[in-house]
């Protein structure tokens, strides 16, 4: 057998070994240090029958998996919603709402001592799928007044025509649009009999 470094030797033969005279000059010079035993875990070191003990190397540590950021939804809106009274409707040629049609409502909100200020009036059309979740945690509102069936935001619990409904901590209503109220007295009339006490 031929070992290239004496100091392996000793891991290989476990019994004692003599020196002959001619090879004792060979070692006396010489210091020998003793071998460095790493304490290495079982899995991370491979052990070779005729090579010495190694290292695997580490794992590489994933990188930090990026930051999601849900994107801020901001609402154009007509109203400085001082009072949670958010009123939606949808308007498709307006930025908020038709000039008579919120004459009509400036007059209704004005009759339960409200004003322009006291509410929110959101134009639907101009925020297409947008969640219910949405408006609530943005707006806020304790009170929901929906005018018309396509100013109904999307994932909201259905509501019946004229029937004010808990939301949870919100009462919704929904009822006409103006555009269908303008011109019928019983739809006026209907409408007015759940707002006075909404």
């Amino acid at each position: 057998m031929k070992v290239e470094n004496p100091v392996a030797l000793r891991f290989i033969l476990q019994d004692e070994i003599y020196l002959l005279k001619t090879d004792k000059p060979m070692y006396e010079n010489r210091a020998i240090a003793e071998p460095e035993i790493e304490n290495i875990a079982p899995a991370a070191a491979v052990v070779a029958s005729s090579g010495p003990i190694t290292k695997q190397p580490e794992p590489a540590t994933p990188p930090p998996a990026p930051e999601v950021k849900t994107p801020v939804i901001n609402f154009n809106y007509l109203g400085k919603n001082l009072k949670r009274f958010l009123v939606l409707v949808h308007y498709p040629d307006q930025e908020f709402i038709d000039d008579a049609h919120l004459s009509a409502l400036t007059n209704i909100i004005k009759r339960k001592d409200l004003n322009t200020d006291d509410i929110a009036v959101l134009n639907m059309a101009r925020h297409a799928g947008v969640q219910y979740h949405e408006l609530v945690s943005f707006f806020k509102p304790a009170r929901l007044l929906v005018l018309g069936k396509t100013a109904m935001p999307q994932g909201m619990a259905p509501l019946a025509l004229n029937a004010p409904r808990a939301l949870g901590d919100i009462t919704g209503l929904y009822s006409f649009a103006f555009g269908e109220m303008m011109d019928n007295v019983a739809y006026k009339k209907a409408f007015w009999e759940q707002v006075k006490g909404f």
